[in-house]
C-alpha cells in the first residue's frame, strides 16, 4: 500500500471514529429526555426500583442523600440477577482494579457474550477498553450499555472522558451537562463542566 493511500485510509478512520463521536453524544441528549423511563429489557437495569431512585436522584437537593440513591442504582446495576454471573463480574472488576486489563477485557468478554442484555457488563468493559487506550473499541461498548440502559450516568461520564482524552472540549462539556441532567450532585460532572466553560470561554468558544 503506497502512503497516499495510507494517509487517506488514516483520514476517513479518525472522520468515522468522530462521527461515531457525534452519535453517541445525540444518543446522550436524547436519554436525558427519556431519563424517566425504564429499559424495556429483562435484566438488572429495568429493576422497577430505578424509576422511583431516578426521580429522587434528579429532584434531592441535598448532595448527601444524592450519594446514597447513587449507590443503590449502582448495587442493582452491578447486579444481574445470577449468582455464577456476578461472581465473575467481580472477578473482572478485580483485573481490571489490579491493572491486569488483558485478563480484564477477557472476563467482562465471557459477560456480554453470555449476558448481551446485561448494561453493566458493557459498561465494565468499555471502562477497561479506556484503561487500556482503546477509544474506539470503549465508544462501541458504552453505546450498547446506553441502548439498554439511557440514564447510565456512569457511561455518559466515561464517553465525556474520552472526549476529553481526543482533545474535544466542547464534545465532553455537552457529555458532563448530559450526566447533570440525569444526576444533578454528580460532583465528578460538576467540575468538569466548570471547568471546560472555563477553558472554552478563554479560547473563545
Amino acid at each position: 500500500m503506497n502512503m497516499s493511500n495510507q494517509s487517506n485510509m488514516d483520514t476517513k478512520s479518525k472522520l468515522d471514529f468522530y462521527e461515531r463521536y457525534r452519535l453517541v453524544i445525540t444518543v446522550f441528549v436524547m436519554a436525558t429526555l427519556i431519563s424517566s423511563v425504564p429499559a424495556p429489557v429483562a435484566a438488572d437495569q429495568s429493576d422497577e426500583r430505578l424509576k422511583g431512585l431516578f426521580e429522587r436522584l434528579k429532584a434531592t437537593p441535598d448532595p448527601l442523600e444524592a450519594q446514597r440513591i447513587e449507590s443503590e442504582i449502582w448495587q442493582i446495576w452491578i447486579d444481574c440477577g445470577q449468582e455464577d454471573m456476578n461472581a465473575v463480574m467481580e472477578q473482572g472488576i478485580r483485573a481490571m482494579n489490579m491493572g491486569q486489563l488483558k485478563e480484564a477485557i477477557a472476563i467482562f468478554d465471557r459477560v456480554v457474550t453470555e449476558l448481551p442484555d446485561f448494561a453493566e457488563g458493557w459498561n465494565k468493559r468499555a471502562t477497561v477498553h479506556y484503561l487500556n487506550g482503546d477509544y474506539s473499541a470503549s465508544v462501541v461498548d458504552i453505546e450498547r450499555t446506553l441502548e439498554l440502559e439511557p440514564r447510565h450516568f456512569g457511561a455518559i461520564s466515561g464517553m465525556g472522558l474520552i472526549f476529553m482524552a481526543r482533545g474535544d472540549e466542547a464534545g465532553a462539556l455537552q457529555a458532563f451537562k448530559a450526566v447533570l441532567k440525569i444526576h444533578p450532585h454528580a460532583r465528578g460532572a460538576q467540575f468538569h463542566v466548570e471547568e471546560l466553560r472555563k477553558k472554552l470561554m478563554s479560547q473563545g468558544a
